[in-house]
């Protein structure tokens, strides 16, 4: 009994845990997580994790993210797919293609992207369908 307790809370220390890629360190290659990152490296490859993401001033992705949350201060080269907030700090940098819920950038950040927001597109979706309806109604009225 007090042995699977310790198992399910070492689980729960396990998914809270930091990965961190410090400065001067390189990584070429794939990788999944369930963690969080901070990046403060470089990262050549595809990240997927369902933990947040946060890369900082020195840090540099070149590749695929994808991904819940990621905060970025570093440089980003690539596709960029998250399903909650992407936050952009000033010292910014992101290039490429990316798909996010929701989208924050504080002035002075770089965005050369193409970018397509889930949550936005469906919502005007529906509002435009709801006006034609309602204009179409309007005329037969």
């Amino acid at each position: 009994m007090f042995s699977d307790n310790k198992k399910d809370k070492h689980m729960v220390e396990t998914k809270s845990s930091q990965n961190i890629i410090a400065q001067g360190t390189k990584i070429v290659g794939d990788f999944n997580s369930e963690g969080d990152f901070r990046i403060d490296g470089a990262v050549e490859g595809n990240i997927k994790t369902t933990g947040k993401v946060v890369v900082g001033k020195a840090g540099f992705i070149k590749g695929t993210l994808q991904g819940t949350e990621a905060n970025f201060e570093g440089k980003f080269s690539g596709k960029l797919a998250l399903s909650g907030t992407l936050t952009l700090k000033p010292s910014a940098h992101i290039e490429g293609e990316v798909v996010v819920g929701k989208l924050a950038v504080e002035p002075g950040a770089t965005f050369n992207v193409t970018c397509i927001m889930k949550g936005t597109v469906k919502a005007m979706n529906n509002g435009g369908q709801q006006q034609q309806k309602q204009s179409e109604t309007e005329k037969t009225a």
